[in-house]
């Protein structure tokens, strides 16, 4: 008897929820859950989040630690409905500040501590800038767990590998966009997708280095980028997608398989290397700095959103 795709997914990839809707994550169940603010700004809005946003506004000291006690008030909620991991954003504004971005993730994980959710359930999300990363490594040896984000380019995972992280967010999505953009006529789909082979090539590559670091493909256009990795560690898919996986019944082969390593971890990539790789890759390069600015606006609207219910 035909099951689900979505159900078949859950057999050989942890599927993620990437969404702050509680209803959401309670019909789909995922394991684990991530968050951006992007989505905290959608989850904000909800109408029936007003009285308590309202209420952490006017209790906070200003608009950032509005910002992140709404952050961690949102992500606890999430934590009663998944067993799993919880990944909660620092400022984008911190991308290229390493201590700052260290210091916010402490601050983080206490503000989570006073909701009675360890540093066990949380991963501190941060772009995969040279400056996060390195924040990231310093992070993983405070006991701190970390999910590098806005990954686009193979320097980046290679970076995250050396640094140790828990686990990177590489975009399959937002890869194909750029692509699409400029061969609007090519044919990209199921394992022509850009998108599709980065993610593989960086599976492929920690597998067979034998790099712990948990890969999790993340922003997907369509179901067949997400049939396309099937088997990878996890992925991270939005309610929409996930409502359209569970609603397909057909065989969902596997595509991604851990074989094992076959030689050891390389020399760790130093910055001047890392810089060049990235002023190379002309696509890693322009979506990293789109995305740093594209959840910074979100982020300034949901300040604004805070100052509004402040004065209110």
């Amino acid at each position: 008897m035909a099951t689900s795709l979505l159900s078949q997914l859950k057999e050989m990839t942890t599927v993620v929820a990437d969404t702050g809707d509680l209803e959401a994550i309670r019909r789909f169940q995922p394991e684990d859950a991530t968050t951006n603010p992007s989505l905290i700004l959608q989850a904000a809005q909800q109408e029936e989040r007003r009285a308590r946003l309202a209420s952490i506004a006017k209790e906070s000291t200003d608009l950032d630690d509005a910002v992140d006690r709404v952050a961690v008030d949102i992500g606890s909620e999430i934590s009663k409905l998944v067993p799993g991991y919880v990944s909660t954003e620092v400022s984008a504004r911190l991308s290229f500040d390493k201590e700052a971005t260290i210091a916010k993730a402490h601050s983080l994980i206490e503000r989570y501590a006073e909701y009675g959710v360890g540093p066990e359930r949380i991963l501190i999300k941060m772009a995969s800038t040279w400056e996060g990363i390195q924040a990231a490594h310093q992070l993983e040896r405070d006991g701190i767990r970390t999910n590098l984000t806005l990954l686009f380019g193979f320097a980046q995972a290679q970076a995250c590998a050396d640094a140790g992280v828990t686990l990177i967010s590489p975009f399959v999505g937002r890869i194909l966009d750029w692509h699409k953009a400029r061969q609007p006529d090519a044919d990209f789909s199921g394992a022509q997708d850009p998108g599709v082979q980065s993610v593989k090539g960086i599976y492929e590559y920690y597998k067979g280095h034998g790099y712990p670091t948990i890969v999790m493909g993340a922003s997907f256009r369509n179901i067949g980028e997400i049939q396309a990795l099937a088997g990878c560690d996890r992925l991270t898919i939005s309610p929409a997608l996930l409502k359209e996986l569970d609603e397909i019944e057909a065989d969902l082969p596997r595509q991604l398989s851990p074989l094992g390593a076959s030689s050891s971890p390389e020399e760790a990539l130093a910055q001047a290397d890392f810089r060049w790789a990235m002023n190379e890759d002309e696509m890693a390069t322009d979506k990293l700095a789109e995305g740093i600015r594209k959840f910074m606006a979100d982020q300034r609207k949901l300040e604004e959103l805070l100052s509004t219910l402040r004065k209110g």
